[in-house]
């Protein structure tokens, strides 16, 4: 009989043998144990879930001849990672991009802030053996385990309250920090899931915060909410507060992210002009919105564009006014902006192309009353929404030593620190190299990297000389169609599987050099979440790779099979 354990870590009640007798609690209780399966049922490479006894469902992954049993469900919003990406040693959930060790179930790429459960495995007369507690099949989601403050030996420093500093904070306990650590946050809320700004506007905001004032108490993380970074002094090592306050800090993580465009044109001072940043910003739109409403949107962008989505049913009339002449086309291809401009017209939205806004007309009261376009034509128009872009939150750094590019982004090398030793920047505002682009530096907006930034940026404050490995992905979700994209450079062509049209496509962008730069999908996941993984090994795909088996490279993300012994030829 041949047994082996892939786990053990995670499962094993370490606590009990302390436990007087009348505290240790009952293995029937706290454990589930059952065969699930025969080793013959799942394969090489291959992903199935089984159910473990009537306590709930296990996933199998089975890879250089070891199953591993995880959690079901992504911790992001709960995708099925059965139908996710398998790589080589991890699991890539199909709908935004996060990944899981499929030997600890630890998370290595974002969004998301949880780990998966990983149960006991072992193999006994080909059978498959799980061994889980009751609470891991209960609750999809694994917080790893954190440290306290036992000094103030060292105080590290967090200025921003979006997902790079939530995950910066929450790494450096995980990573037995013991000092202090101050989290600056210029909202009055805790880190939230800000995507729903664009694509719901209006939630609630404590159920959508990543964690509770519990949490961050029981962690010993100082959170400061409401208060903004007025300036850094890098000399003193002091962080200078709106309010006035100095805190020292021994080393500092930037993480500020960036504010919504505005436009300069006349009226631009009038009420009902509206951006999209924060979740104060999605309320105050929505607060303005009537059936009445005719709604101006200025741009095209994502978040122009998810915004038009959310409000199409709240309104009587929108149009998006906007330079390109299709959604996306720099980003995603013209094809696919004018297949995805002709859903928005099917639900009722009109575009204005090819011009810009001139005039914003006042109605009497100080408020929009009607927008004049470049081209002549004249809007009705209640509320304007600005969608043109961002801007980063870094003009308190300007003169303090910090090396800052003309746009305000922050000049940090592959280890995000910038140019003065102990001072690091990530998210938004983080001008990085992008592993998947040759290293070569870019600033991106994206909200998984920001987590990713906040993980980097933690291990390098501690010294853990940990290297950026960025592969960025992008989502949105569109009247029930999800668009995912990773990569990232410019592209001259494209290559399109299946039908754009319908809406059910994978497109390929290449660079003058031929490579395939990125990928992009809608209808035909988990395509986009394995051309990510293919990146992340660092392998490449040409023109020439895709010209005539668009997919063929699917199967090189995975390790080679592992051939049994009785199977091998000398």
């Amino acid at each position: 009989m041949f047994t082996f354990i892939t786990l053990l870590n995670y499962e094993m009640n370490v606590r009990k043998a302390s436990l007087p007798d009348e505290e240790v609690p009952k293995p029937e209780d706290e454990y589930i144990e059952d065969i699930v399966c025969c080793e013959s049922e799942i394969h090489e490479n291959e992903m199935k879930v089984f159910d473990l006894k009537d306590a709930g469902k296990v996933l199998l992954v089975r890879q250089r001849g070891k199953i591993h049993a995880l959690g079901t469900k992504c911790t992001h919003y709960g995708a099925p990672l059965v139908n996710g990406a398998l790589g080589d040693g991890r699991v890539r959930c199909q709908w935004h991009g996060a990944c899981f060790n499929i030997e600890t179930g630890d998370i290595e790429d974002f969004p998301g802030l949880d780990s998966l459960p990983c149960h006991q495995v072992t193999i006994e007369d080909c059978k498959v053996k799980v061994r889980a507690k009751r609470s891991a099949l209960e609750n999809p989601k694994r917080v790893k385990p954190m440290c306290k403050r036992l000094n103030d030996d060292e105080h590290y420093v967090v200025i921003g309250g979006g997902p790079a500093g939530a995950v910066c904070v929450e790494t450096l306990r995980q990573e037995n920090f013991t000092g202090s650590i101050t989290l600056i946050a210029r909202e009055n809320h805790l880190p939230y899931d800000r995507v729903k700004v664009s694509k719901i506007g209006d939630f609630d905001i404590e159920q959508n915060q990543f964690r509770t004032p519990e949490f961050y108490k029981e962690h010993d993380i100082d959170v400061r909410l409401g208060i903004s970074a007025k300036k850094v002094d890098v000399e003193e090592k002091k962080v200078i507060l709106d309010s006035g306050e100095k805190i020292s800090f021994d080393k500092l993580f930037i993480a500020t992210g960036s504010k919504a465009a505005v436009i300069n044109v006349p009226g631009k001072d009038l009420k009902n002009i509206i951006t999209l940043r924060d979740y104060e910003d999605g309320k105050n739109l929505l607060s303005l919105l009537t059936p009445e409403t005719n709604l101006v949107i200025n741009g095209s962008s994502f978040i122009a564009m998810e915004a038009a989505a959310m409000c199409a049913d709240k309104v009587k009339n929108i149009t998006v006014v906007s330079r390109s002449k299709a959604p996306f086309k720099h980003a995603l291809g013209e094809e696919v902006g004018y297949a995805f401009m002709k859903l928005f017209k099917a639900k009722g939205i009109n575009f204005r192309t090819n011009t810009n806004i001139k005039t914003i007309k006042d109605d009497g009261t100080g408020k929009v009353g009607a927008v004049e376009l470049e081209d002549g034509l004249t809007l009705d128009s209640s509320v304007v929404l600005l969608g043109v872009g961002s801007t980063v939150y870094t003009e308190f750094l300007k003169d303090s030593g910090i090396s800052l590019r003309s746009d305000g982004s922050v000049d940090v090398n592959g280890y995000l620190q910038s140019n003065i030793e102990g001072i690091f920047a990530g998210g938004d505002i983080a001008y990085a190299p992008v592993f998947s682009h040759d290293n070569k530096k870019a600033t991106i907006g994206h909200f998984p990297l920001a987590h990713y930034h906040g993980r980097i940026a933690a291990l390098n404050m501690l010294g853990r000389k940990q290297e950026l490995k960025v592969v960025p992905y992008f989502w949105t979700s569109l009247f029930g169609k999800s668009i995912r994209y990773a990569g990232s450079g410019s592209f001259e062509d494209v290559i399109y599987v299946g039908n754009i049209d319908d809406l059910k496509f994978v497109a390929f962008y290449i660079n003058k050099a031929d490579q395939v730069v990125a990928a992009s999908s809608c209808g035909m996941d988990p395509i986009v979440s394995q051309f990510a993984e293919l990146l992340h090994q660092g392998k490449k795909l040409y023109r020439k790779d895709i010209d005539k088996q668009p997919l063929g490279w699917l199967s090189s993300i995975t390790p080679d099979p592992v051939v049994p012994l009785d199977q091998r030829i000398n």
